[in-house]
């Protein structure tokens, strides 16, 4: 990391640095640079909170136009069952005790004068090899395949850990306090008493990352982009805001219906390792709006920086962008990345939420495409239109001039059931 002009590091750079490492060093210095933040605890009566693991929206601030902005730090933990077998009671009332002492060390969010800020939201998720551990069969009402290759071109590792948790906040020190209590290395968290998993889950895997106004351009000192070249506004690695509120499936959309595990949602998680030098160094900004949205959006100059200006919607629909995808092919020599992805929709809504953050992890430069969904299916439906397999021909290639995707390579893909809050906790593939 480079100095600031007070010769230290940046707070955030610091912060940001911290969660990467983890470990109570880590988190002692981040509860340092963070001036030890007065964060509220959470409710004594947890049956007030949602339900839903993923009904995050509540707790997450809103901009100027209505879109909810994501937590700035996350950290993603896969975790293995230790036992032999299939889980008992004992375990899951060690599971079940871990997590809620997080809910009641730290709300979900606070007011404060500069407007709401996160304190701490997670998931916990189940993949199918956790599940296979059972003689009874998920649900059908459950779409819940291994993961498996999305594109022609692509060839990730598929990983199958049994538990995948997915922590976020404003503030490094709620994550990595999170972390290291799951761990069992805290006692007290936020001056409350906190338990951990003693042995149930065995940690596997981290990852960590970030998503913010200015966080990426202040992380570019890694392999896979150019230094100086992200705008200092993007909250994203690739120059553009994301996540406008029209794009996103409703948390209701993505929730299963029915069946045992109604209430919940099936999670992707993809890592994706980022190739930005030809995209800043070679493409100029007309091409990446136009690769990025859609070549109307260049020839129009409808996006303005980072595309603050677009306010709620990337103006797909309004463009008539997604109708009009093979035309553009041939008539301009290149389509969008969101024009092709908003081809997936149901009655013209998105059917996936992205909760998705760039990281600095093995110092290169990845982004961890996290989406929520009823099925897998409408992930892989959407992933189908991003591919734009059936507009490639003449100078849209089947990745040059095809969105973003030459710009990216899928290293790691994995899928995971998030049930509702009630049967978190090392569910049966049969809950009662």
């Amino acid at each position: 990391m480079e100095p600031n002009a007070a010769g230290g590091m940046g707070r955030r750079d610091f912060v940001k640095a911290a969660v990467a490492a983890g470990g109570a060093a880590a988190l002692s210095a981040c509860l340092a640079r963070e001036e030890d933040p007065d964060l509220p605890t959470g409710p004594e009566d947890l049956s007030t909170l949602p339900d839903a693991q993923h009904a995050w929206n509540g707790a997450l601030p809103t901009d100027d136009h209505g879109n909810d902005v994501a937590p700035r730090h996350h950290l993603l933990l896969y975790f293995d069952y230790a036992g032999d077998g299939t889980p008992d009671d004992a375990d899951r009332e060690t599971v079940e005790a871990a997590l809620q002492s997080l809910e009641r060390a730290y709300a979900r969010s606070q007011e404060t004068d500069d407007g709401r800020e996160v304190g701490l939201v997670f998931t916990v998720g189940y993949s199918p090899a956790y599940f296979d551990r059972f003689e009874a069969s998920l649900s059908e009402s459950v779409d819940l395949p291994e993961p498996a290759a999305m594109a022609p071109f692509e060839d990730p590792e598929f990983e199958k850990p049994d538990v995948a948790v997915h922590l976020a906040s404003d503030y490094g020190s709620a994550v990595l306090g999170a972390e290291e209590a799951l761990r069992g290395e805290k006692s007290e968290l936020n001056g409350v008493e906190v338990t951990g998993l003693d042995g149930v889950l065995e940690r596997v895997d981290r990852r960590t990352g970030f998503v913010g106004d200015g966080l990426p351009a202040e992380h570019d000192d890694v392999r896979g982009v150019p230094e100086g070249e992200v705008d200092e506004d993007s909250p994203l690695y690739m120059g553009f805001k994301s996540g406008f509120s029209k794009n996103q499936a409703s948390e209701r959309r993505v929730t299963i219906r029915e069946g045992p595990f109604g209430g919940g949602t099936t999670q992707h998680v993809s890592m994706l390792r980022l190739h930005l030098d030809q995209w800043y160094e070679q493409d100029d900004r007309s091409h990446r709006v136009a690769t990025m949205f859609c070549p109307v959006h260049a020839e129009e100059d409808l996006v303005e920086g980072v595309g603050e200006n677009l306010g709620d919607s990337s103006l797909l629909e309004e463009r008539g962008c997604p109708a009009h995808t093979e035309d553009h092919a041939r008539e301009y020599g290149k389509v969008g990345h969101s024009q092709k992805s908003a081809r997936a929709r149901e009655d013209g809504d998105p059917i996936i939420l992205r909760r998705d953050f760039d990281s600095t992890d093995d110092d290169l430069t990845t982004l961890h495409f996290v989406s929520l969904q009823r099925a897998i299916e409408d992930f892989r439906a959407t992933r189908e239109a991003m591919n734009g397999t059936d507009v490639s021909g003449g100078a849209v290639g089947q990745r040059t001039n095809n969105g973003i995707l030459q710009y990216m390579t899928v290293k790691r893909r994995a899928n995971f059931l998030l049930p509702p809050r009630r049967h978190r906790s090392l569910p049966p593939a049969v809950p009662e």
